[in-house]
């Protein structure tokens, strides 16, 4: 298979950031780690070894992506808005950076956005905003409102809102959509969560799934068996959805 290690100095997040491109052919597939995970997640938890044969045989190519959460979403000695703002540079890395990387590689013109845990709440948010880069998504054990508090997950934002939080939470702009080209690109979509039903945020992901549907937009919810929020599920669900 082959593997490949990319490191470059990013001028949106002003520093170095890495990657890991598994396969040479296919669909690309954008994939974001868990929370504080990185860029070698994915591979460590055995997911690439999950889809082995699928990216062997050229059907998908791996961009495996590292994380800034510990400077954005969870950075807890910065303002709420600074944490927003750093995400956003993560954002704009993403979407100016790693795409365009991914087409020079690679002309295929399927990409996938992809993510576990808080990485599905990235692959979602970006997927979202942005469809038209996006021909599927899939999004495992996801949370889609960093301004919930349930459990031991708390609002990510101390209570802070602003115009930057409400467009970064897919339940909270979704539901206001009217852009015609925007919402017909969603709808050509394949869209796939899947939560644990003993999962915290399965009553978020439910109540994303209204609003999809609400829209027009189809997509898929599956609800498996017990917490299901670990990498013995997420590879069990790659080998499905991806």
């Amino acid at each position: 298979m082959n593997r490949e290690y990319h490191k470059w100095w990013s001028p949106r997040l002003q520093r170095d950031m890495e990657l890991l491109v598994f396969g040479h052919a296919g669909a690309k597939v954008l994939v974001f780690p868990s929370r504080f995970g990185r860029f070698y997640e994915y591979e460590k938890l055995g997911l690439v070894g999950s889809l082995k044969d699928k990216i062997q045989q050229g059907y998908l190519q791996l961009y495996c992506v590292d994380g800034v959460d510990a400077e954005s979403l969870y950075c807890r000695w910065a303002h709420p808005s600074g944490r927003i703002s750093r995400h956003i540079q993560f954002e704009e890395y993403i979407i100016n950076e790693v795409i365009p990387f991914m087409h020079d590689k690679n002309p295929h013109e399927c990409v996938i956005s992809h993510g576990l845990s808080l990485g599905a709440f990235h692959a979602a948010n970006i997927a979202f905003r942005y469809p038209e880069l996006f021909k599927k998504l899939v999004a495992f054990s996801g949370r889609y409102d960093l301004t919930l508090s349930i459990e031991f997950f708390d609002d990510l934002f101390d209570g802070f809102y602003n115009e930057d939080i409400y467009f970064h939470t897919p339940s909270h702009f979704l539901p206001n959509l009217d852009c015609s080209f925007r919402l017909s690109k969603l709808r050509e979509m394949d869209i796939i969560l899947v939560i644990g039903r003993e999962d915290p945020f399965l009553s978020n992901n439910e109540h994303l799934s209204s609003i999809l549907h609400q829209k027009s937009i189809n997509h898929q919810l599956f609800v498996w068996d017990h917490r299901a929020h670990s990498g013995y599920y997420w590879r069990r669900m790659a080998a499905l959805y991806v």
